[in-house]
């Protein structure tokens, strides 16, 4: 099989090649550079696609003794990723941009190419596993990243491979250690690519703007004034600006953006409780939509907490009613539902949460 390896430059990509090599596949790496300034994109575990990932990346190749390329997706990334980020959070919405990247730039705009060129699968270092077509939870539930590509179609997911999914991140390390890879202890990358420096709301202030509104009670009254709506996220408790805690005595968190009005209202904890959830855009790692209600259990965070719960497609849209409460839920962001084994570790959909 032809494969071409995703080598970000950091341990799990490198060994997921190494993996394919093994396996005696024909196997090609190739880097992505996702910026048009590289060198600005790493500082310390922060950032990713720098000029000294491409760098790592190129190294591990040549021991593996496989070809490597670099290839350019910057603008498809700006457009796809950085400007869909800032968009939604205009909306006052809270996306997950490596969800976005992993469907619209690493298992579209990269497989795509890479079947073109006559491959026939892209390998990544993701942390994860594929039984039979279905895309099920990594054996190492705390570096899991199904959640991130449960927005995978089935036909993405039959040129996907994940080498790495059955073992452990220690194990993986060591490893790499036992290849003479370099990267074995390499940091990994935390926080979003794109704001190396970690500061979420400099980075949208800066290409938003100033857009004054008002933090109001559950009663209405204003608490404080802000620059923008793209400054909270549903669940937020710091940083809002108000006067100390709620009339109770209890801290008090976002509960409601409304984008157009610029207001952002606060109330108690127990008001982001959410017992039902709608979703667009829905995606079905079978191919196929259910024909009825199905038992599922529930994620909207990559490393959140899940619920159970009955999912029903109609009307385009995939409507959960859960058996449990989850907390925070903000639109914009991506629910994805497992089935409820005794493992519950099988995708069986997603969806982006509607508001």
């Amino acid at each position: 099989m032809r494969v071409l390896a995703a080598m970000s430059g950091g341990v799990d990509s490198s060994v997921a090649a190494a993996r394919m090599v093994d396996a005696g596949h024909e196997v090609v790496g190739v880097h992505l550079a996702l910026s048009h300034a590289p060198g600005a994109l790493r500082t310390g575990s922060r950032g990713c696609c720098s000029k000294e990932d491409a760098g790592d990346a190129r190294r591990v190749a040549d021991i593996l003794g496989i070809p490597f390329y670099v290839w350019d997706f910057a603008d498809r990334f700006k457009e796809d990723v950085i400007d869909d980020f800032v968009s939604a959070y205009e909306r006052g919405e809270t996306p997950n941009p490596c969800v976005r990247c992993n469907e619209r730039i690493k298992f579209s705009a990269l497989s795509a190419r890479a079947l073109a060129l006559g491959f026939d699968a892209v390998a990544t270092g993701h942390y994860a596993r594929l039984s039979q077509g279905r895309l099920r939870r990594a054996v190492d539930r705390d570096k899991d990243q199904s959640y991130v590509l449960g927005v995978l179609t089935a036909e993405q997911l039959r040129h996907a491979a994940f080498p790495i999914g059955d073992t452990g991140k220690p194990e993986i390390r060591a490893e790499a250690a036992r290849r003479g890879l370099a990267v074995a202890d390499k940091p990994d990358s935390h926080d979003i690519c794109f704001i190396p420096s970690g500061d979420t709301r400099a980075f949208l202030g800066a290409r938003i703007g100033v857009r004054p509104g008002a933090v109001v009670d559950a009663d209405g009254s204003v608490l404080a004034r802000h620059d923008g709506v793209h400054g909270f996220t549903i669940g937020q408790r710091k940083g809002l600006g108000i006067p100390g805690p709620g009339p109770d005595g209890n801290p008090r968190y976002v509960t409601a953006i409304d984008a157009d009005s610029g207001t952002v209202r606060v109330g108690a904890a127990a008001e982001l409780d959410t017992w039902s959830l709608t979703g667009r855009d829905p995606v079905f790692t079978c191919g196929v939509a259910p024909d009825g209600p199905i038992e599922c259990e529930v994620q909207v965070r990559a490393h959140g907490g899940v619920a159970p719960g009955v999912a029903q497609f109609a009307d385009g849209r995939l409507a959960v009613t859960l058996r449990a409460p989850l907390r925070g839920v903000a639109p914009g962001q991506t629910m994805v539902l497992y089935r409820p084994d005794p493992d519950g570790d099988e995708v069986l959909a997603s969806a982006t949460l509607a508001g």
